[in-house]
């Protein structure tokens, strides 16, 4: 079990190293010296895992998706820091290195209380919450809940979980049969990164290996997100759909984009699910031109 956690400790600075496809960058480099260390928020029912860039910039909060811990941010951490922004990720309850504990309170909670009891804990001021794949799910449930604590809203790569049958619809149109039973990679990773760099390929794979705790329950949403839910959303929000994405193509994203009302819509080309993995530098400029402005 230590040799576990020593190698997760590793993870956000290896992240670094090996995402440029043929050498490490200075910026890489840089990254990796001034990774963030971590530690815990004793919160209600739970150790919750975090990191905190710190400085007096305006927070930016990150949601990790369901394959990965808050390791997979490792270069929007830097970009975001190096920005001005102070950044903050988490491993969500049942992953990474956040431990449940049902002494101190109910299980499994939801994302949303976590994340509203973890912004209490850091007295944080307004900030712009970023949420990708499962972790976008969260985002919307957050800011459909929590708007008045939001200066902004990023969802990337996400089909929002949203309940209503359109949704449910187009993902049985275009799921591939047993797609859910092959390794996460071919589900997530998009081919031209997949064969253009092993190694990053590698280290996402690991990281999504050792991400959620055998056992762990799923946390639920609030409550179902809906389209006349997150038509409720009074939040700026950009909308990053990736073009080579099978579980949530640009398509898919288009319908219920369609009922956020104060929304911008961009797409990532050559990417797949894992958006912010593959195109690391294309997302994050995407982001901090979206915040910059809000």
């Amino acid at each position: 079990m230590q040799q576990l956690r020593r190698r997760l400790c590793g993870f956000l600075i290896a992240a670094m190293v090996v995402l440029a496809p043929h050498a490490i960058s200075p910026v890489a480099a840089q990254a990796a010296e001034g990774a963030p260390s971590g530690a815990y928020a004793e919160l209600p029912g739970v150790k919750l895992w975090f990191t905190d860039s710190g400085g007096k910039g305006a927070p930016i909060v990150l949601l990790h998706s369901n394959t990965g811990t808050s390791a997979v941010w490792a270069r929007q951490i830097a970009g975001f820091s190096k920005a001005g922004y102070r950044v903050i990720a988490f491993d969500r309850r049942g992953w990474g290195k956040s431990i449940a504990n049902p002494a101190t309170g109910p299980q499994p909670s939801t994302i949303a209380d976590d994340l509203d009891a973890l912004a209490d804990h850091l007295k944080l001021p307004r900030f712009h919450l970023v949420g990708v794949a499962g972790g976008g799910f969260a985002a919307l449930d957050y800011a459909a809940w929590r708007s008045q604590r939001l200066r902004s809203l990023v969802i990337g790569g996400s089909t929002g979980q949203i309940s209503d049958k359109e949704i449910a619809d187009f993902i049985a149109r275009i799921e591939i049969p047993g797609i859910r039973k092959q390794p996460a990679a071919y589900r997530e990773v998009g081919p031209s990164y997949r064969g253009a760099n092993p190694e990053g390929t590698k280290l996402w794979t690991e990281i999504d290996e050792h991400s959620k705790q055998p056992g762990a329950p799923n946390q639920p949403l609030r409550s179902l997100n809906t389209f006349a839910k997150i038509a409720t959303i009074p939040t700026p929000v950009l909308i990053m759909a990736a073009d080579a994405d099978l579980l949530a193509p640009p398509a898919l994203m288009r319908i219920w984009a369609a009922h956020v009302k104060n929304h911008e819509w961009t797409v990532v080309p050559d990417t797949g699910h894992a958006i912010t993995w593959e195109q690391p530098e294309l997302f994050n400029k995407k982001v901090l031109a979206f915040v910059r402005r809000h």
